[in-house]
């Protein structure tokens, strides 16, 4: 009975979880079913059907609309776990605290913006000689710029000075990459952070910011 009762437990827990985070939890869901189907695809096929649905200058050029949506249902990688991780760190807890649609504008910002502000300066760059032709066709899927531009945005639910800590971690995390690889995939990463920072007239009316010293204060009783 007491194995029952804790089941039950278990699935009330997993349902306030998901309802607490829906959007979150059908990302991730569709994220897990497209990384399955990658296993089973041929390199040279998966290849060609991820540049397909790559945001590249190419698909953009033809369909932006469809490479925009469809790039951020696949994980380039191949590992779901990590962002089964990251997503519960930082998007479940930024949809929680924004509400789901809030959440999802910061997430289109972060991910539509910096794709097309990143490729219109790599097709300068082609176009003025500094990067090569063939690079209109990079591949280019995942959902990287949406997640750094939630981890941005979480910077004003912590209250100060825990704040600037994290802020300089986040920054620390974006700006190094740029600096020393200087692609255009790191541009975006940084970009998507300055758009996550740019999205604070969403955050404003959302309650008093999270206090570490407080939730440690509870803690202990």
């Amino acid at each position: 009975m007491n194995r029952v009762s804790g089941f039950r437990r278990g699935l009330r827990a997993a349902a306030a979880y998901v309802r607490s985070a829906p959007g979150t939890c059908v990302w991730l869901t569709v994220l897990f079913f497209t990384t399955v189907a990658l296993h089973h695809m041929s390199p040279d096929f998966e290849e060609d059907f991820l540049r397909q649905r790559s945001t590249n200058i190419h698909e953009l050029s033809r369909n932006p609309v469809r490479v925009l949506i469809t790039s951020a249902m696949w994980i380039d990688s191949g590992h779901w776990l990590p962002y089964a991780v990251l997503y519960t760190v930082f998007h479940a807890q930024a949809e929680r605290w924004l509400g789901t649609l809030r959440w999802l504008a910061v997430c289109v910002a972060a991910h539509v913006l910096a794709t097309l502000i990143s490729e219109l300066a790599l097709l300068v760059a082609i176009r003025d000689g500094h990067a090569p032709h063939y690079a209109v066709n990079t591949l280019d899927i995942g959902v990287s710029y949406a997640l750094a531009g939630v981890m941005a945005v979480l910077t004003y639910r912590i209250a100060p000075p825990w704040r600037y800590p994290y802020l300089a971690a986040v920054l620390a995390f974006y700006v190094v990459p740029l600096a020393t690889s200087r692609t255009f995939t790191d541009f975006g990463h940084f970009l998507s952070v300055l758009i996550g920072l740019g999205c604070y007239p969403l955050v404003r009316s959302r309650g008093k910011a999270w206090n570490p010293k407080e939730t440690l204060a509870a803690l202990r009783g």
